[in-house]
């Protein structure tokens, strides 16, 4: 896994969003960096290079991959 989410959250559109960590170093990102918000798992892949950045949201059915 190289992220997961926090405990950080915020309610937009009546949507739960969560703050994301990286829990390991790729790219240009490094473990511990704190990324965008995210509703569920399935928006960003686990895999690859993707990431969420700082004030970013992604939620619904959209999917980084």
């Amino acid at each position: 896994m190289k992220y997961k989410l926090t405990k950080n959250k915020k309610t937009i559109k009546e949507i739960t969003l969560y703050q994301i960590e990286a829990l390991k170093d790729f790219s240009n990102i490094k473990k511990g960096d704190l990324g965008g918000w995210i509703e569920k798992e399935s928006n960003l892949s686990q895999q690859g290079n993707c990431w969420v950045s700082c004030h970013a949201r992604v939620y619904d059915n959209a999917i980084i991959n």
